[in-house]
């Protein structure tokens, strides 16, 4: 597939037989013609993660190149950087500016999901990448629901998720602030949702699903962990190896994503520069 902006010619190529495809050709710095606005998103439909190799982003652009495709979603507060609500710097680097040793977000989860209308997209721009290893790993949750018996299906028909950052925190041993907790209350969503350009039905789960409607709380997480064992299947799985200037831009509808410790995080940095764009109340 190609197509033309001004002077550039660009090609869209798969990355793995699940999900994924690289472009290469364009400059992200550039503002799209709406011919190629429109090709790049009928690929990110098609291929749910979209690497555009080869870009060197300031946060200004990063912003008005995400803005292209709808509107920017705020940061949880501690995740800002600075005063911008829409930049969230990713790194494994301490106050001292050097390797801290932790990763984040290194459990499987979808961006936003804990917010009224979750993350369309996310954009992460790789600033300082280690020499191996610290991957970004994507789970098809349209793959992963296809998959089910027709009676498991049947049974999560209509069934319902509360997303929590609160919860989400404190399983993993932090705490959400007062401040947080207002800005991100707990939110309902269904377990099943259609992504509405194809029709198509997905898991919506993750990291923020703290528990079903209707259920016991431990017993309605221990399920959603069953079903995210189930999704997160290597037949369901694409791993990003990583190449210093990528830009990555997936659907959070349709994936779990987390990043991967396979590196020595307490030597080398891992530095991402991450937008995310708003998206629809699920369906």
């Amino acid at each position: 597939m190609s197509a033309t902006m001004q002077a550039q010619t660009f090609t869209v190529e798969p990355l793995s037989p699940i999900l994924g495809a690289a472009i290469t050709g364009l400059d992200l710095r550039e503002p799209f013609s709406e011919a190629t606005q429109r090709t790049v998103y009928d690929a990110f439909i098609r291929y749910h993660v979209l690497c555009f190799r080869d870009q060197h982003l300031s946060e200004e652009q990063q912003i008005a190149f995400t803005e292209q495709f709808g509107t920017l979603e705020r940061h949880i507060s501690r995740n800002r950087n600075g005063n911008n609500p829409f930049i969230n710097i990713v790194s494994n680097l301490g106050p001292d500016g050097k390797p801290s040793g932790k990763v984040s977000s290194t459990l499987w989860h979808t961006d936003k999901s804990f917010r009224p209308q979750p993350a369309l997209a996310t954009i992460l721009h790789a600033l300082v990448m280690p020499p191996n290893g610290g991957e970004t790993c994507f789970a098809s949750m349209v793959a992963a629901y296809e998959a089910l018996p027709a009676a498991e299906k049947a049974a999560l028909n209509g069934v319902r998720v509360v997303h929590s950052w609160e919860l989400s925190c404190k399983r993993s041993g932090a705490y959400a602030t007062p401040e947080e907790i207002a800005d991100a209350p707990p939110m309902s969503h269904p377990l099943v949702r259609t992504i509405p350009e194809t029709g198509k039905q997905a898991l919506f789960m993750g990291e923020h699903a703290g528990y079903l409607e209707g259920t016991a709380q431990e017993a309605g997480y221990a399920r959603i962990q069953q079903l995210t064992a189930h999704a997160i299947d290597e037949r369901f799985v694409y791993r990003h190896k990583w190449t210093l200037g990528d830009v990555l831009m997936w659907d959070n509808r349709c994936l779990l994503h987390c990043a991967n410790t396979n590196f020595d995080a307490a030597r080398f940095p891992r530095v991402l520069q991450r937008t995310c764009l708003r998206g629809v109340a699920p369906a």
